[in-house]
């Protein structure tokens, strides 16, 4: 990719190569070493490009926040295709955001955790990116309100609960998924710990009903 790119075709080209280059520094080496010059020498480019395609560092790694939610949105909404039955596609979403965080752990933990303390995404850009995730969630959790599937006055809130619900049972799987193994523990295993999640799910919905 030449350094002197002008025409949009051009930009739009060497903005996803940047792109493809820092989320692959953030797979392989860790969020600590997305700096400007290991994402230009990853993606063969100068750090004029960066600048030149996201303004700089806190522009980049806006770019990846935003796309971490995008790909989060495709792996939920793959998830919920054919499934009709409210119920059903709280299951699927968190499902989703399981199959999602374990594929990506680090593009996650820079998504919901603080890796980068110099980097912290607008109120406005949070709310946007948590939108298009937790409304497929809302959407769930309102159909199960209409159908009398739970009782709740506010499905947004009920939304949330289901969601705080599935982030801390992945969360701590993840977790527990970097340190060595501890037999009989609940998340030894891959599928001990879809068990852990589906289990917890549904005696939270249980009480919502």
């Amino acid at each position: 990719m030449p350094s002197d790119v002008s025409t949009p075709k051009e930009l739009g080209a060497l903005r996803q190569d940047l792109l493809d280059a820092a989320l692959r520094v953030l797979r392989e080496q860790g969020a600590l070493h997305l700096t400007l010059r290991r994402v230009a020498d990853t993606a063969g480019t100068s750090t004029m490009g960066i600048y030149t395609c996201f303004g700089g560092r806190a522009g980049l790694l806006e770019a990846i926040y935003e796309h971490g939610f995008s790909v989060l949105h495709d792996v939920m909404t793959t998830s919920l295709n054919g499934h009709a039955d409210p119920l059903v596609r709280i299951m699927a979403v968190a499902r989703g955001y399981r199959q999602f965080a374990l594929a990506d752990p680090a593009l996650y933990a820079l998504m919901f955790e603080r890796p980068l303390p110099d980097f912290d995404p607008s109120p406005r850009q949070r709310n946007d990116a948590l939108g298009l995730t937790f409304d497929l969630l809302t959407q769930a959790t309102s159909a199960a309100a209409q159908s009398g599937l739970i009782r709740s006055n506010d499905p947004v809130r009920a939304a949330y609960l289901v969601w705080t619900t599935i982030h801390g049972i992945v969360s701590i799987e993840l977790t527990c998924s970097l340190r060595s193994p501890l037999p009989g523990w609940f998340l030894d295993s891959r599928e001990e710990g879809e068990r852990v999640l589906i289990d917890g799910v549904q005696a939270l919905l249980s009480g919502l009903a």
